[in-house]
């Protein structure tokens, strides 16, 4: 899970032990607190629950089931993954922790990104035993303002890929907005204050404007984590037989956008689709 998480809990009270397989990203950690483990299976020993955080469904599968992982070891009764992957693959997931250590599988993603985990605001979609959702709300609310309940494991990450499909689409929206207003001679870093309060204001305009009319300081996420989210999406709209006509599109935008070598690049950048003559000179963020 993410530094910002790991602080709030230790602020919260709580002992918490981290693993990460790049070790020195572990100590201002363990400075704030925090117990180092070797191994993924030592830190499982150690603790009642788990709450895990990763790039997707191969590094989950490693973690959980590879050598020294969580699964090889008995003790933890939860493993919360706020991770975003498959739906299909979460099931099947829990079904082997099941079988292997009796641990209960918790798929909890979250919405709100870095900033949200630090003030303690996150949207947490939960996918799981009712009963263990209640038992672990009280852990989740050091980081998450709101926990919700979403079905049997699984309809978390399905929640997160429909957050996604809104969340994605909006901010190939405003790229395209920010593109328009650019040429055509308007100062596109204004729409944040004449759009302001009308039906096209949200949270992710007065974001994201700003962040594609000016270099951001900091990238909050990369256009190639969406695009695995979106090609998640594809996935389970061909699976449920659902028409999605929209979000084709901005996944192909955002496959686009990666193929001109924008992927690891903030996702401000998607707004570079839209404004003509600089799609070359990609502006610079601080990873």
């Amino acid at each position: 899970m993410g530094a910002p998480m790991v602080r709030r809990l230790l602020a919260a009270g709580h002992e918490v032990h981290v693993w990460n397989r790049t070790v020195a990203k572990l100590a201002p950690l363990a400075e704030a607190g925090a117990i180092v483990e070797a191994t993924p299976a030592a830190l499982a020993a150690q603790s009642v629950a788990i709450c895990m955080c990763l790039l997707d469904a191969a590094a989950v599968e490693s973690v959980v089931f590879g050598p020294a992982g969580i699964a090889s070891v008995t003790g933890a009764r939860w493993v919360i993954d706020h991770s975003s992957i498959a739906p299909g693959a979460t099931q099947t997931f829990a079904s082997r922790l099941m079988k292997a250590n009796g641990a209960v599988w918790i798929d909890a993603p979250v919405s709100g990104g870095v900033a949200g985990a630090a003030a303690g605001t996150l949207a947490v979609m939960a996918g799981g035993p009712a009963g263990a959702i209640a038992q672990i709300t009280p852990l989740l609310t050091a980081y998450a303002a709101r926990v919700t309940h979403m079905g049997p494991v699984g309809a978390g990450q399905a929640t997160k890929l429909c957050n996604q499909t809104i969340v994605a689409a909006t901010i190939a929206a405003i790229g395209e907005a920010v593109g328009l207003a650019r040429n055509s001679g308007i100062d596109p870093a204004k729409l944040t204050e004449a759009l302001a309060g009308g039906w096209a204001d949200s949270k992710l305009l007065q974001i994201f404007v700003p962040r594609m009319t000016a270099p951001p300081e900091v990238s909050i996420g990369a256009l190639d984590t969406m695009l695995k989210d979106l090609d998640g999406v594809a996935v389970l709209a061909r699976e449920s037989g659902t028409p999605m006509l929209v979000s084709g599109a901005v996944q192909q935008a955002y496959r686009l956008a990666s193929s001109l070598g924008l992927g690891g690049a903030d996702l401000s950048e998607i707004a570079r689709l839209s404004q003509a003559g600089e799609l070359n000179t990609p502006r610079k963020s601080t990873p």
